[in-house]
């Protein structure tokens, strides 16, 4: 028995550890959840079982937040945006890995040393670009920055490495024009790193904070992350109706990632199909 208990020792401390971890990453949404059915009072002295101000705070939340109007300025962002990134960004991946020059290096290089700027440097200069041409108050102006993503071409570059180009070579020879190739073949074939690439974005889109709050300023235009955020930083805020607004913001992109975790998954480990 010692010598059972010796050999599954390094499971349980394994599982042990996992558990605790998973605990420790679940336990805010369950938190919000519980709070979304307490008062205010009962949030701020916190009990952690669950109340029966449900209904009351979902009342609340509707009263005070036109919910279909923020919802539908979230998803035209999130959906909008990450279709016109995932487009340029993985035309630029695959133009950067297929067509060979002596720039291209450099070029990709620069792109790539645009990560270490961080956003705060770059508000700015956007702000005044998008002032300028009279893009602020709109969607438009969030989304623009985002298309170009550095991050999501160099993604899209490193998973091309992995596309077979006897397919490219075979279209060639049938006659196809470069565009057909990438629409036709690339796409279909790289699909599973376009849905890894498409949940990235999308959560990025869907929680993009900072700059909208810059460029947005009007309540008709807002999202559903910068209305919670008005009600948090309320003079007295009602957390129960914060924690309704809270949930509304997470269901999507976590209906968006358990959707779509196994080509999530595939994308990531850059398989090929």
């Amino acid at each position: 028995m010692m010598t059972t208990l010796r050999r599954r020792l390094p499971d349980i401390v394994q599982y042990s550890v996992l558990s605790l971890a998973a605990f420790l990453s679940i336990f805010p949404f369950i938190w919000m959840v519980i709070g979304a059915t307490n008062t205010t009072s009962q949030i701020i002295r916190g009990k952690v079982t669950f109340g029966t101000a449900l209904f009351d705070n979902i009342a609340s939340f509707f009263a005070q937040v036109d919910v279909p109007l923020v919802f539908w300025n979230s998803v035209k962002i999130a959906l909008v945006g990450t279709a016109l990134t995932l487009l340029v960004s993985s035309l630029a991946g695959y133009g950067f890995e297929m067509f060979r020059s002596k720039l291209r290096e450099r070029v990709y290089t620069v792109i790539l040393l645009t990560l270490m700027v961080p956003f705060a440097a770059l508000m700015i200069p956007l702000f005044m670009l998008m002032g300028q041409a009279g893009l602020l108050n709109t969607h438009i102006a969030i989304m623009l920055p985002m298309i170009a993503s550095a991050f999501i071409i160099f993604y899209f570059r490193q998973a091309s490495k992995a596309f077979p180009t006897e397919l490219r070579d075979a279209a060639k020879v049938d006659g196809l024009k470069e565009w057909q190739i990438f629409f036709y073949i690339y796409v279909p074939v790289m699909r599973s790193t376009y849905a890894a690439a498409f949940v990235i974005v999308f959560m990025l889109n869907w929680n993009n904070y900072l700059w909208p709050l810059i460029v947005l300023q009007s309540n008709d235009t807002k999202t559903i992350t910068l209305v919670v955020s008005s009600l948090a930083s309320a003079y007295s805020p009602e957390y129960g109706t914060v924690m309704i607004g809270t949930i509304l913001a997470t269901l999507p992109t976590l209906l968006v990632f358990f959707a779509m975790q196994r080509q999530f998954v595939q994308g990531m480990l850059g398989s090929v199909k």
